[in-house]
């Protein structure tokens, strides 16, 4: 088949194979992929499904993914591409949960969509994760609102290089102000770099879940400040 022509199953295996996950067992590892816990896929298996999941009775197919231990870490709903990949999350939900697992995807080969099940909606992805970067998110709590809240100013390093370098003399005498800066070689913030700090504050606040898992799998925005 042309690849002009490729259907949702062709192209949801060339994701998952593209983010490391295996259908069957190879040099890189054991199969990582399985369509019920503890069952393996067999060739003759996969091909059942169809070119476009048309062949699944229930109108969904759920693969599950495993972690390094070969436990349930992600259930994948693959739906044919002219389904929306949101059709059935609840069903989806529903077998992650049967499974004590937290994380599901979405996908109709064009469109996808990464479910934390412990934070909130599914929310549009542009690839698929790797086993890797899913298990380090899993790990990830920070503190995002001590990130939202933390008040950045241009001499937000400064205080961390010199805390009271406002109540010095040399500060407070502008002639000797330059002098001062450059002989402790204080770094204040530019204008620019305050921006993309405030951005990525922003950011973080108007979508946190989205914003975690950007910043464990590397999927998301770079905000540069130096």
């Amino acid at each position: 088949m042309p690849q002009s022509e490729a259907t949702a199953r062709i192209k949801i295996n060339d994701l998952l194979k593209a983010a490391g996950w295996r259908f069957f067992a190879d040099v890189s590892g054991p199969a990582n992929i399985v369509l019920e816990p503890s069952v393996k896929l067999k060739p003759a298996d996969l091909d059942a499904l169809g070119d476009n999941f048309e062949k699944a009775g229930k109108g969904f197919v759920d693969f599950l993914l495993l972690n390094e231990k070969g436990f349930p870490l992600i259930v994948l709903e693959a739906k044919a591409e002219d389904k929306n990949p949101l059709v059935g999350k609840e069903q989806a939900r529903k077998y992650a949960r049967s499974l004590n697992c937290r994380f599901v995807m979405l996908s109709n080969g064009n469109l996808h969509y990464f479910w934390d099940l412990d934070r909130g909606n599914p929310y549009i992805i542009t690839t698929f994760p790797t086993p890797t970067s899913v298990m380090g998110y899993q790990r990830v709590t920070p503190d995002l609102q001590r990130l939202i809240k933390e008040d950045v100013g241009a001499d937000y390093v400064v205080l961390t290089q010199r805390p009271g370098y406002a109540s010095e003399v040399a500060w407070k005498n502008e002639a000797e102000r330059p002098g001062f800066i450059q002989t402790n070689k204080l770094r204040f913030l530019r204008p620019y770099q305050l921006k993309a700090i405030h951005a990525l504050q922003q950011a973080v606040k108007d979508d946190k879940d989205r914003f975690l898992f950007e910043m464990a799998t590397g999927t998301g925005k770079t905000y540069t400040a130096f």
